[in-house]
């Protein structure tokens, strides 16, 4: 392979590796990326951490057996996004699909397919009419067949429903399918089921059964809200490849958010020490977080997912203030400085909990400076406004009305 097998390199080398799904996944969530928009995201990931972009970012491009279109999208993220990330074409266990992913990334640097695997008797008897363990060794002649097509392409299998599957036997597997050239072999909670201690069970299980040279990764679903709290016990359970999303759109309720995983594991050094459990740097390079908030948004406008007032790290509500005392003390009422992580600078917003200090700044911001009598006059009729209007923040424009009102009727007064 061109440059060798970057993700299993750092995987091994103890570093963490981003496996993106909101081009792949997220499309089960009703979203659809145009081409132009996943080569974009694709590309603004990669800068996130500079020339180790590829070595930290794995980009699912998409599913190219699903159409026309489809094939097309994942080969110009393949080609227009090299350098910047490593892409992959995910696919079904089959052979044919098998060669039309490698096909779509064929040629390009730090290239790789995921082929799915069932991997637990029901899942298997659903998706190839088999039992699991026979639908196991198949995924297994599918990757010698790959490696065989083109060894400039590294195969990676997902094993679907592992979370229900029986560990002993996908440690087996996973130690035959990385003896076959699998470069990762991806534990899916398919259905989202597991809870943090089961997480940890199967990692930990299937780790020491299968040995070093296999590197596990995970693909753990939101649905009782777990996703986060579960890729944290796969980390701490000695995973380092962890797929996630960007604002967490993926299959039913999605999967771990890209922005709150990254973020997490970046802010404070010395918590990345306590969740890996290793003083292993995680990075070759430290992500840029303050580009976090800008793709969180233009994914949100391309995929029509909104980012909410309490949608944590990039939502609208970080770094606002509208209360008194946290207008004073902001640090003892937020876990980190988003300005100097993020690039988000604080705002206050005027709502009807505002005491007469928010009322001054914000009065103070649009061109007006009260004294106390008239920022309690302001304050009642910010709050009256309020509740007329049922709305809790009242904007600039309002609140420029009233205060300019205010400014006719002081120099009415004094004439």
């Amino acid at each position: 392979m061109v440059g060798g097998d970057v993700v299993r390199e750092s995987a091994l080398a103890g570093r963490v590796v981003l496996w993106e799904e909101s081009a792949r996944d997220g499309a089960q969530a009703k979203t659809l990326m145009g081409a132009d928009f996943r080569v974009r995201l694709a590309r603004e990931q990669g800068r996130i951490f500079g020339a180790h972009g590829p070595r930290h970012v794995v980009f699912a491009a998409g599913f190219p057996a699903v159409c026309r279109e489809e094939f097309e999208a994942v080969r110009r993220v393949a080609v227009e996004a090299e350098g910047a990330v490593s892409v992959a074409a995910v696919c079904r266990g089959k052979a044919a699909d098998v060669r039309q992913a490698i096909a779509s990334v064929k040629g390009t640097a730090h290239a790789r397919i995921m082929v799915v695997v069932p991997a637990s008797d029901p899942m298997a008897q659903v998706m190839s009419h088999r039992p699991a363990r026979e639908a196991l060794q198949e995924g297994v002649a599918l990757v010698k067949e790959a490696r065989g097509l083109d060894e400039g392409v590294a195969a990676d299998v997902c094993l679907a429903d592992a979370s229900r599957a029986d560990h002993a036997l996908v440690a087996e597997y996973a130690t035959e399918l990385t003896a076959a050239g699998a470069g990762t072999v991806i534990l899916a909670d398919t259905v989202g089921d597991q809870l943090p201690a089961d997480v940890a069970q199967m990692f930990t299980r299937v780790r020491a059964a299968a040995g070093d040279d296999v590197v596990l990764a995970s693909h753990l679903h939101n649905d009782l809200g777990l996703g986060l709290a579960n890729t944290l016990q796969a980390l701490r359970a000695g995973v380092r490849v962890v797929s996630s999303s960007w604002l967490g759109i993926a299959e039913r309720s999605g999967m771990v958010a890209t922005e709150q995983l990254l973020f997490l594991l970046a802010h404070r050094p010395e918590r990345t020490t306590h969740i890996l459990g290793t003083d292993t740097s995680a990075w070759w390079t430290a992500p840029d977080l303050t580009r976090l908030p800008a793709i969180a948004r233009m994914v949100s406008v391309e995929t029509g997912v909104p980012l909410s007032v309490t949608t944590p790290i990039v939502g609208s509500g970080v770094g606002t203030i509208s209360t008194g005392t946290p207008f004073v003390h902001p640090q003892l009422f937020q876990p980190f400085d988003p300005q100097r992580l993020l690039g988000i600078t604080p705002s206050v917003v005027l709502t009807h909990l505002a005491s007469t200090r928010v009322i001054k700044a914000v009065a103070t911001r649009l061109g007006h400076d009260l004294d106390d009598a008239q920022a309690h006059a302001a304050m009642g009729w910010v709050k009256t406004h309020a509740y007329r209007t049922g709305q809790a923040v009242v904007d600039d424009p309002a609140f420029a009305g009233y205060l300019n009102a205010l400014r006719t009727t002081r120099t009415g007064e004094q004439l």
